[in-house]
């Protein structure tokens, strides 16, 4: 019998200063802000975008979606 509910989809919203902003490397990892856990890319987009435009002015600020499904399932 073929499953028919979809998988979920965990998406985590996250951000922090860089050490340069074409970059994704963070300058202090442990002080990340987590925004939060999502369960589908609309609600994690619409959080990460209410914090990418708080600190639009800040360049070395930077925040990022990132899909934790595509972690926990690689082949999906």
């Amino acid at each position: 019998m073929e499953e028919t509910t979809p998988k979920q989809k965990l998406h985590l919203v996250m951000g922090g200063r860089v050490k340069d902003p074409r970059s994704l490397e963070f300058q202090d990892p442990e002080s990340l802000h987590v925004v939060g856990v999502f369960s589908n890319y609309e609600a994690a987009e619409d959080a990460w975008r209410s914090q990418a435009q708080r600190t639009v002015d800040d360049a070395e600020m930077r925040y990022v979606v990132v899909h934790i499904h595509r972690l926990l399932t690689p082949d999906t």
